[in-house]
């Protein structure tokens, strides 16, 4: 019972959408952090696909529901990666970081990740209101 509860999709989803955005947040940070150093190379986060499919079910499981009465198979996919952008040259000293739009990319993961939090927040609220009968 409680499994089915706590161990819901959409909070384990939810979960994986925070941790996800954690990281970017922090690789963006490092991007910043790097600015002026020669050489560097930026690096970007990408989870938003994979937890697409994941909500989805399309993580190839290989499993297939022969019947409409199984449970679907929970994949364990979601997981966020992380790649360096070495295409790019802003500047002569081989750095491609932007600080305008690393700004920008990390205001715009904070209310990403504030959304993210206050929904999983409500679901709580919700739960515990149920719980204590109101």
């Amino acid at each position: 019972m409680f499994n089915g509860i706590f161990g819901a999709s959409s909070v384990d989803l939810l979960g994986k959408a925070l941790a996800g955005s954690s990281l970017r947040h922090r690789v963006i940070g490092n991007n910043i952090a790097n600015v002026n150093t020669p050489g560097f190379k930026r690096s970007e986060v990408s989870f938003e696909d994979e937890l697409s499919a994941a909500a989805q079910g399309e993580a190839g499981t290989g499993i297939a529901r022969t019947n409409e009465k199984h449970l679907p198979a929970v994949a364990k996919t979601g997981a966020p990666s992380i790649r360096n952008v070495t295409s790019t040259s802003m500047r002569t000293d081989g750095n491609n970081v932007d600080i305008d739009a690393e700004m920008a990319a990390m205001t715009k993961n904070n209310l990403y990740y504030n959304a993210i939090a206050q929904t999983l927040g409500s679901y709580y609220t919700n739960l515990m209101s149920a719980i204590k009968g109101g």
